[in-house]
Formats: structure tokens, C-alpha cells, sequence
């Protein structure tokens, strides 16, 4: 489990392709070292990876097709800066919201607006995965815990406050790229209850076509 709140943004160093699966090296702080193992998870951009290896601050993750497919993991170049964060402790201040670094869709950018009067971010949904946005709930973006501002078609709006834009990957993103989203998994569950009683209820009294 996670907090969504980003450690460091460190530098992807190398990306590896081989038949099923990606392999990033990225460079670690003696700070994100601290006790990692083989095997261990760490939120990469919001997604969970396992440690498969570590070479002094290089430490290696496996990315499967499966993971490459439903994240923008697939658009990674060496050179750029990831967020990282990661598990979190037991007792350990939870800052954002608990998140699991399972990423449920891609969403793309229509607009990021960085001015010195503010910065908000604007991306669109898929519609499957839109309903379980709403304003003022928490929904994962790149591993980032953020509050949602506002929501229309589908059109999440999210406003952005300097440390965020500092401490994160936003800054690099333009419009047309992909985030990685999680949503909230409690507000899943309740929209899922909800819908399947209400088509339920509707099925019983022949409502439904």
C-alpha cells in the first residue's frame, strides 16, 4: 500500500526491452534504499513494481505486457524523471489517501496550465472508469494523491499547488500525454453497489427493457 504522496522524482536510467516484459533501472536515494530487498514493492509513477534487482543506487523492475498495456510504463525513455514512492509502514502517516499502485486506465491530457497566479491539470476519462470520479473525492494520478476540483463529460480538473508541481513529474507532461489513474477504491465499490441494486430493484418490477 501506498499514501500517494511522492517521495522523489529519480532518474530513469535505462529501459530494457525483452519478449513479455520491460525492465527499468532507475537510480535510487540512499534515503529509498534504506532496508529495499529483492522483491520488495515500489510505486513507480503509481504503479506498483517489484524489485527484481539492486546494484548500488541502481535498482531494476520488471514491467509485464500486461502492466505495459494498461499504463504509460510503455512510454517510458531513459533519461526522464519517474516519481517514486515507497510502501508505506505500519503506524506511518498517511498524508494523501492508501492507494494500492494498481492502475485501473490511462487518461489523456487536455490541458495543463502552469502560471504563476496557479497551475490546474485537465484529462479525460474513459467512460467506464468516469463514473467513479466525483468533486472533492481523491483519485490517484502518477502515484500523486489529488483532490478533485471538478468533473464534466468526463473531463477531470484538478489545480495543482507548487510543492506538488516541485516534488512530481507534472511539469514535464503536455497535452496529448497519458497519467496513470487509480481510482478510489472505496468510491468503486460504492458506485458498483449502488448500480447493481438499482438494476436489480428495476429487473424485479420489469422496468428494464
Amino acid at each position: 500500500m501506498y499514501t500517494g504522496i511522492v517521495q522523489a522524482v529519480r532518474p530513469l536510467l535505462d529501459v530494457a526491452t525483452y519478449p513479455g516484459h520491460n525492465q527499468f533501472t532507475i537510480d535510487l536515494t540512499p534515503e529509498l534504499l534504506d532496508e529495499l530487498k529483492i522483491g520488495a514493492s515500489v510505486s513507480v509513477e503509481g504503479t506498483c513494481l517489484s524489485v527484481t534487482e539492486i546494484d548500488g543506487t541502481q535498482v531494476r523492475f520488471d514491467a509485464m505486457t500486461a502492466t505495459l498495456e494498461r499504463t504509460n510504463l510503455r512510454f517510458f525513455k531513459a533519461g526522464q524523471g519517474v516519481n517514486i514512492e515507497r510502501s508505506a509502514k505500519m503506524n506511518a502517516e498517511v498524508g494523501g489517501h492508501l492507494m494500492a499502485g494498481h492502475i485501473a486506465t490511462t487518461a489523456e491530457i487536455v490541458e495543463l496550465s502552469i502560471k504563476k497566479t496557479g497551475a490546474f491539470i485537465r484529462f479525460r476519462m474513459p467512460p467506464e472508469w468516469g463514473k467513479y470520479v466525483f468533486p472533492r473525492g481523491f483519485i490517484g494520478v502518477n502515484g500523486c494523491s489529488l483532490t478533485v476540483a471538478d468533473v464534466e463529460d468526463n473531463v477531470v480538473t484538478i489545480n495543482l499547488i507548487p510543492e506538488t508541481l516541485r516534488q512530481t513529474t507534472f511539469a514535464h507532461y503536455k497535452a496529448g500525454d497519458l497519467l496513470n489513474i487509480e481510482v478510489d477504491h472505496q468510491t468503486m465499490v460504492l458506485v458498483d453497489v449502488v448500480e447493481r441494486t438499482i438494476k436489480g430493484t428495476l429487473a424485479r418490477e420489469k422496468l428494464l427493457p
